[in-house]
């Protein structure tokens, strides 16, 4: 029987994401503890747990048929590897920072700087597009500490909450690039994966529309009814149904969590009460 051989991340919180992802899919991963590979017992699929930077490389060779992994890591090292779908989760930025006490104006003020990093592919092909050239130290881990010790005058890493930069006096002056957990596809993958890929991603979108919206349920006067049915959007039109109440209908609707608070408060003022809201765990059209 064919399988799907994917690659997340060995450890950290793009593993546990991950997983909780394949989860969500309906995918139960048998993995005991410190198991390099592991199997699913209800698709057909094997997860391979590989180290983050090497993903890119099995991928290339066709030792995997997809990843989820960073887009950072992707652009650094992936070259012209597809990315089927963007996750939404594992959110940060590639930033070039320097210390708290260095005068910054520009892009321009890093030439012939040197600056430390573990994406040298990222900031050279950053800094070029600028007409800059700088001296780039690579470094394997934590680069925070270069600039302290005298090694380089910047750096370039991860950015996601910035309190690693504030702890090591650094100061965040140019964002080169944003990034989130992607599900990347091996350009080796066969057409018979390439239908389980299919499969699989549907129910990754399924995932992720759920993932942005919230269920509505509200009651309504009949005399305010058209105003509320306009500030409701829907999957295709809102649930109206009558109450044992005369005068009244319940609506029910979906409504994208980004813009839930404003539509509610505007919900209120139309007239509308008892107002539940209700987390959607799939979403298929």
């Amino acid at each position: 029987m064919t399988k799907i051989r994917i690659a997340i991340q060995k450890s950290g919180r793009l593993n546990q994401d991950s997983l909780q992802m394949l989860k969500d899919c309906g995918v139960s991963i048998d993995n005991g503890k410190d198991q390099l590979k592991a199997s699913s017992r209800n698709f057909p699929m094997e997860v391979f747990y590989l180290r983050n930077g090497d993903i890119p490389q099995y991928l290339k060779d066709g030792v995997v048929d997809i990843a989820i992994i960073g887009e950072n890591v992707l652009i650094e090292k992936g070259g012209d590897i597809t990315i089927a779908e963007k996750l939404g989760f594992s959110k940060c930025k590639v930033s070039l920072a320097v210390p708290k006490s260095t005068a910054y104006n520009s892009v321009k003020d890093f030439e012939g700087k040197r600056i430390a990093t573990s994406y040298p592919n990222t900031v050279q092909k950053y800094l070029s597009e600028k007409g800059v050239t700088a001296d780039l130290h690579i470094i394997n881990g934590s680069v925070e500490i270069a600039p302290n010790i005298g090694l380089a005058d910047a750096i370039c890493d991860i950015v996601s909450s910035g309190s690693t930069l504030f702890k090591n006096n650094l100061e965040e002056v140019e964002v080169m690039l944003k990034s989130e957990a992607v599900l990347a596809v091996s350009p080796k993958i066969t057409q018979e994966r390439k239908d389980l890929l299919q499969k699989l991603q549907f129910r990754i979108q399924s995932v992720l529309r759920a993932r942005q919206s919230k269920y509505v349920l509200l009651n309504a006067p009949n005399t305010n009814l058209d105003e509320i049915l306009t500030l409701l959007p829907g999957m295709r039109s809102p649930t109206v149904l009558p109450l044992a109440e005369e005068g009244w209908s319940s609506v029910h609707t979906v409504i994208n969590k980004d813009k839930f608070w404003e539509v509610i408060d505007e919900l209120k003022q139309a007239g509308a009460e008892g107002i539940l809201v209700c987390p959607i765990e799939k979403m298929v059209l």
